[in-house]
């Protein structure tokens, strides 16, 4: 994809927020609805040539009284999630009012499979269906993303002589385009970096300072990374990429296994959506987020151990909200931070409740290995003052 289609669609999307959403919401709230919209458009767009093999799938299975359907309609979709409704994008083009449009459309999103569920409940969609509908803002909204001028699919739009007319969309390339529009919302809302992802150049050097040391020793295989402060997923993904081409230069091949946690529901939301939109449904499955899943004291992978770790978690912020939720320091009992060292059998790696950054170190010395060759090795980022 080139380098100029790819910034005339990011600002193409850009766009949108302007016509359609101007008069109804303050700047710093047009990521609310623009930033699912742009999921949900991708995702129809890649579900539209199985849509009849899920809804002949899901009658099939409802005739059979089978409950546990997720697998049989992830395979019908030939993806990691589906669209069950009736409805897609397209067909709500042309409702004759609001109110059967509301209707329509929250059936459609109501047709999404549990995983892309999961990201409208913490992107809070939902939440804006009335606003857009009372001000007929919606089918607007709707027909700019199924604007002919873009193409938001991974097939190509063809003209009439057999021609090229817009280039599908691959995984990569939508997910670049996705970040770049969270990273133009970030801005535009004066956020600091840190709020949503590290900037990329100190994650690269993260992930050189994990792999260059041992390149040469690294097998064919599969690997496991986890981050638990994994914020949009930034440092997850830049370390997958690394060590893939690391190991390719070296002739080998490996498989790669992403984990993440992330207590911030948007931010989650934007991770798990990001490896969707990617192609990465098995990642996104194992990102676990939300304001109920603080790392500290909610680990999501209590019996996990991983190959390579990176994590820029919090320093300066208060874990006191934590810290009851676990009983207070009397009451903790984790393993991760109670240990055996020096005949005492529990060792606290317990620190003020004012700053928990060592936790999040702590935390990942609790899932390294110890009986591989390579054991596990890790980068944090952590504020010495």
């Amino acid at each position: 994809m080139e380098q100029n289609q790819f910034n005339w669609i990011a600002n193409f999307i850009w766009g949108i927020a302007d016509d359609v959403l101007r008069d109804l919401y303050v700047r710093g709230k047009y990521r609310d609805v623009i930033l699912p919209m742009t999921v949900l458009r991708r995702l129809d767009a890649v579900l539209e040539p199985t849509k009849k093999a899920v809804l002949d799938m899901k009658a099939l299975l409802d005739s059979s009284e089978i409950t546990n359907q997720d697998q049989a309609l992830r395979q019908a979709a030939g993806q990691a999630f589906y669209n069950t409704s009736k409805f897609t994008l397209r067909d709500l083009r042309n409702r004759a009012n609001q109110q059967l449009l509301r209707a329509d459309f929250e059936a459609y999103l109501d047709g999404y499979s549990p995983n892309v569920q999961e990201i409208l409940n913490n992107f809070e969609f939902r939440n804006q269906i009335p606003r857009l509908s009372k001000a007929d803002a919606l089918g607007t909204l709707i027909e700019k993303f199924l604007d002919p001028a873009i193409n938001l699919s991974p097939y190509p739009v063809m003209n009439g002589n057999n021609t090229v007319k817009h280039p599908g969309l691959d995984n990569h390339a939508m997910g670049t385009i996705f970040e770049e529009l969270v990273r133009r919302f970030n801005e535009e809302n004066n956020e600091e970096a840190g709020e949503h992802w590290t900037p990329r150049d100190a994650v690269r050097l993260m992930a050189r300072l994990i792999f260059l040391p041992i390149a040469e020793q690294i097998e064919s295989g599969t690997y496991l990374l986890y981050d638990g402060a994994c914020g949009t997923g930034g440092m997850l993904t830049v370390a997958e990429e690394t060590l893939q081409e690391l190991a390719a230069h070296q002739g080998k091949q490996v498989a790669t296994h992403l984990y993440g946690q992330e207590i911030n529901a948007e931010t989650y939301a934007i991770c798990k959506a990001d490896l969707l939109l990617k192609g990465e449904g098995d990642a996104a499955d194992n990102i676990i987020g939300g304001p109920e899943y603080s790392t500290l004291a909610h680990d999501a992978f209590p019996a996990h151990e991983f190959d390579f770790m990176l994590s820029n978690p919090p320093y300066g912020k208060s874990w006191k909200s934590d810290l009851e939720r676990m009983g207070g320091k009397a009451g903790i009992k984790d393993p991760r931070f109670l240990t055996e060292h020096n005949g005492d059998p529990e060792f606290s790696l317990i620190t003020r409740s004012s700053d928990g950054q060592m936790l999040f170190l702590a935390n990942l010395l609790s899932k390294m290995k110890h009986n591989t060759e390579l054991g596990s090795r890790m980068a944090e980022v952590h504020n010495g003052s």
